[in-house]
């Protein structure tokens, strides 16, 4: 069972989210344990401050080092080898989130989540508690709040058993490298559009061969970076044929 421990000032903001669909499903199912934490619980002050104006001035607010050392220490243990649960703070300023990153928090067995607010933390916290610092996109928000979702989001649904179909997520965007291709259901026909003849043919070889295809396609058009430095030819398509294997790839996936 994952262990996930976020640490907040808003907890109440993560209720309806840990209720609804698979999250809710995976706590229930005793596939993760996630509890929500509330930094104010640590303070030491008879107004539960947990920011303070930062050193050499500056607009805005900074978050202590004191209360949120102690309480990461108090639900991970102190930083270090011997350390079992996985630290990570959500931060602009952090490593971009993947779908392989997702996976690897995925197979860890503890993970807390330190949603930071104001503007930012303090750099002793990085130092003494923190082991790693994940972004969920290059814009800026109020709190990691909504960050710490999308990674418990992304890291639930990998477990085993979750998913009601364990292909689903394997066939995602960025499951195989590249976007997944366009989907369709029924009508058949819907205002003069067509669902692609060859996905009602029955030829699972050829519906693979289609979907790696599209999924290549639409990852040319939308994201080139994600195939990677000299993969893909600019205008005519004239450079090496990464992007046929990639395809090819992206079949096997959909086999599999």
């Amino acid at each position: 069972m994952l262990e996930i421990d976020v640490l907040t000032i808003f907890p109440p903001l993560f209720a309806p989210f840990l209720d609804t669909a698979f999250v809710a499903a995976a706590r229930s199912q005793a596939r993760a344990r996630i509890d929500v934490h509330d930094l104010r619980d640590w303070a030491t002050d008879r107004h539960r401050s947990v920011d303070d104006s930062p050193y050499g001035g500056g607009p805005g607010m900074v978050m202590r080092v004191e209360p949120l050392v102690p309480a990461i220490e108090a639900l991970a243990g102190q930083k270090g080898p011997g350390r079992r649960a996985r630290v990570i703070a959500l931060s602009p300023q952090g490593v971009p989130l993947t779908q392989r990153r997702l996976g690897e928090l995925a197979e860890l067995p503890h993970l807390v989540l330190v949603c930071g607010r104001y503007e930012g933390i303090d750099q002793r916290v990085y130092d003494l508690a923190v082991d790693e610092e994940i972004s969920v996109g290059d814009y800026v928000l109020s709190g990691g709040e909504v960050p710490a979702m999308a990674v418990i989001e992304g890291v639930v649904r990998l477990l085993p058993g979750v998913l009601g179909n364990p292909a689903s997520a394997s066939d995602d965007s960025f499951g195989g490298g590249l976007l997944e291709g366009p989907q369709y259901t029924r009508p058949p026909i819907y205002r003069g559009r067509k669902v692609p003849e060859i996905l009602r043919s029955g030829d699972h070889a050829a519906i693979a061969l289609w979907r790696g295809e599209q999924a290549l396609e639409r990852t040319r058009e939308r994201r080139r970076d994600l195939l990677g430095a000299g993969a893909v030819s600019d205008a005519a398509g004239d450079g090496p044929c990464d992007e046929t294997q990639a395809a090819r790839n992206s079949s096997r996936d959909q086999e599999g």
